[in-house]
């Protein structure tokens, strides 16, 4: 069979490799032309700060600068008054502060403009660009990550974890959390686990952007044999990060204690017949409707599996008794590093 007789499919796998170039390098390309972009802004956000904090500049002179441009450089986008105040304050935000400056260039200027005029604190903007460069997360997926007020949460509710998980995962820290939103199920009160269960399966995308980039979906009801008997754990992933198996069972009350027995059976069967000889031990994550933090913190003390209880919630949480916690927590650190 000649060239000619060769089918144009747009599925022929036989050009994938040569697809994946292509498409390697226009992901390149774009990254090249944002980061050109983002130094530009920065540069231009630096001149008109000097400028105008030398006073050899007014506002008035911003806008004239505007104007010219729109002028004189025909089809040069993005240049407005109001974006060149923006360019200065982005300037002015980041200069000097080295640790996140690696960071912006690594980002679209839509994602450094809502964590900039969203963030109230440093410590909350470098969380949000560290965030979304590791996440890769969309500017919808950003936003909403930010009425979800996960920087209040992380700060002021960190994670409730056994002793043996911070042992054998220590960077499980920064993974999980304490509290996972899944406002975007549209559960109402009063729902049952088969609806949560299914729920979860059909916006399995969402749940697993929540969870986090690295999170792998393996199995629903995922079958467990143990002698004789026949067990199914509610939802599998794998963690590429952490190299394990994460068993999370699903729980539409409070958390009371006796659930962390059977989720230390389902861990030591996944370890036993489950877990490859490469892979770490297995964690188990009970994910309930609500929980006392003080019966959280006596289950866990005494548990030898490396396990983590945490809250699910169908509504947005209330961002202002959020934000005035984390004023209280930044406070009494203030306080306690005085006194020492």
């Amino acid at each position: 069979m000649n060239a000619s007789s060769v089918p144009d499919n747009a599925t022929d796998d036989r050009f994938n490799e040569v697809l994946a170039l292509i498409q390697s390098a226009k992901q390149q390309a774009m990254q090249t032309v944002n980061t050109q972009l983002i130094e530009l802004y920065w540069q231009v956000g630096a001149y008109i700060s000097r400028k105008l904090e030398k006073a050899e500049w007014g506002d008035s002179v911003v806008r004239q600068l505007a104007e010219h441009l729109a002028t004189t450089q025909l089809g040069l986008r993005g240049f407005t008054r109001r974006n060149l105040f923006r360019m200065r304050q982005f300037y002015e935000a980041y200069r000097g502060d080295q640790k996140v400056s690696a960071l912006l260039t690594q980002l679209p200027w839509t994602h450094n403009l809502l964590i900039l005029s969203q963030s109230k604190l440093p410590q909350e903007r470098e969380f949000y660009l560290r965030l979304a460069v590791q996440e890769k997360w969309s500017t919808r997926e950003l936003e909403r990550q930010f009425k979800t007020a996960l920087f209040e949460r992380s700060v002021t509710q960190p994670a409730k974890t056994s002793s043996v998980l911070r042992q054998t995962h220590p960077a499980a820290l920064e993974i999980f959390r304490d509290a996972y939103m899944l406002e975007f199920l549209g559960l109402p009160g009063g729902h049952a686990e088969t609806d949560l269960h299914k729920r979860l399966l059909v916006r399995l995308k969402d749940f697993l952007s929540e969870l986090g980039r690295d999170f792998c979906f393996v199995g629903s009801e995922y079958p467990l044999q143990v002698g004789s008997r026949d067990f199914a754990l509610d939802l599998l992933f794998y963690h590429r990060g952490l190299n394990c198996l994460v068993a999370i069972e699903l729980k539409v009350g409070r958390f009371e204690p006796e659930y962390l027995g059977k989720l230390d059976f389902y861990l030591e069967a996944l370890d036993r017949d489950e877990r490859k000889s490469h892979e770490n031990p297995s964690i188990g994550v009970l994910l309930c409707a609500s929980k006392d933090d003080e019966v959280v913190e006596y289950a866990l003390n005494r548990s030898l599996s490396p396990a983590l209880i945490a809250e699910y919630q169908v509504q947005l949480p209330d961002k202002q008794l959020l934000q005035a916690k984390l004023h209280e927590f930044y406070a009494l650190n203030v306080a306690q590093a005085e006194e020492s």
